[in-house]
């Protein structure tokens, strides 16, 4: 293998100052337990001491919730302030597709909302409406009726009760400068109910989409039948085999900055009409997305509300398939390179007996794919975009 290369600010490819092995990690029992007991009752979390804001220090902790908020808010803005492009430039297309049949939803059943609550997790925390899952469980087989109706009014009416567009965030510290809150990660909790309803909504939508094959057979990202391991093992199996050829390969791991944040909601509601979805649909995502807020919540505080008016909502149920389908068209821009995508993460790869005609293919695939996330509003991450050469 030899040395890896990163991405200069201009999109070329360049060799990097030190080489690095660079291979998928899967989340270890260890940082899997960490992220659950945040989300625990009887874990708390910690403020810094003190938090940088522009050239000064602050220990106020008011002062220190309220920065967090407006930081964790404003996540998805990057690439506004990154680049130059017109909020109102084209966005990239969607794909031509054959007539798909028109998807609308039909009515949740009582006996599949009494199996979620039944199975809800009464150790995970209420959010701001402060609804406990143990209650809910509880008294499952006396709410479940209510709640259901609650769930199909929502689909008739086109509206969704404004406390469950209302997240809880807990700063998590993942390392770095303690002062730096761009050293913290958010944890979004929200209220129970919502992600009961939106369980039986990605119900609906995936059978939709993965009955029409609407997913490129290169998407692994949050399908059932597909993770992790499976789009590893593809990738890894067509290096080895380019590489008993006696091939040379290259490929460029792309990383994005804040792209479940940075989604354009109105770019993603395109994208559902393109997919069969109906007007009344359309109609029930666009007021999904409307009105949302959030407060960071430590140490017994709450900081006052914030607007997020862009990404799908962190912690939901509906955000992961929400973001496949966002990103899905991109692997139309690979060109003669070979492409995976998993969740927010690509691996653009190609071989063949020429370096010089490989490292040629993969800057032209390369420079399509930057082209097919800025139509998109994603911004990658130069950082952390490294390429590999193997031979």
């Amino acid at each position: 293998m030899s040395g890896t290369n990163t991405r200069s600010q201009s999109g070329k490819l360049r060799p990097a100052s030190s080489g690095r092995s660079l291979h998928p990690v899967a989340p270890t029992p260890k940082s899997s337990g960490t992220l659950k007991s945040m989300e625990n009752k009887s874990t708390s979390s910690q403020l810094p001491t003190a938090l940088r804001l522009g050239n000064t220090v602050t220990t106020d902790k008011s002062m220190i919730i309220e920065n967090f908020n407006k930081h964790f808010s404003t996540a998805g803005h990057a690439f506004r302030l990154a680049t130059s492009t017109s909020a109102n430039s084209p966005a990239a297309p969607a794909a031509p597709r054959p007539s798909l049949s028109r998807f609308s939803f039909t009515q949740i059943q009582i006996a599949d909302v009494l199996k979620e609550l039944q199975n809800l997790d009464p150790y995970k925390s209420a959010g701001l409406d402060n609804l406990d899952p143990l209650f809910l469980k509880l008294s499952a087989a006396i709410v479940a009726t209510p709640i259901t109706s609650l769930f199909n009014l929502s689909f008739i009416s086109s509206e969704i009760p404004k406390d469950w567009k209302a997240a809880a965030v807990i700063p998590l510290f993942k390392g770095g400068d303690t002062l730096d809150s761009n050293c913290y990660r958010p944890i979004s909790i929200l209220p129970c109910l919502s992600k009961v309803f939106e369980s039986q909504v990605n119900k609906q939508v995936t059978d939709h989409l993965e009955s029409h094959c609407t997913f490129s057979a290169v998407q692994s990202g949050f399908r059932a039948g597909h993770g992790c391991t499976s789009a590893t093992l593809k990738v890894l199996n067509d290096i080895i085999t380019a590489i008993d050829k006696r091939q040379y390969c290259a490929a460029v791991f792309i990383d994005l900055a804040k792209a479940f944040d940075s989604v354009n909601q109105h770019i993603l509601i395109g994208r559902l009409s393109s997919l069969g979805f109906s007007d009344d649909c359309l109609a029930w995502f666009t007021n999904y997305f409307a009105d949302r807020v959030q407060c960071v919540k430590s140490e017994g505080m709450l900081s006052g509300p914030l607007a997020v008016s862009m990404g799908v909502p962190q912690g939901s149920i509906l955000g992961p398939t929400l973001f496949s389908v966002y990103i899905n068209d991109v692997a139309l821009a690979a060109g003669d390179s070979l492409i995976h995508l998993y969740a927010d993460d690509t691996i653009l790869y190609t071989f063949g007996p020429s370096l010089d005609t490989v490292l040629s293919n993969l800057q032209t695939s390369f420079n399509a794919i930057q082209h097919s996330f800025r139509g998109l509003r994603l911004l990658l991450n130069a950082s952390k975009t490294k390429c590999m050469l193997f031979n």
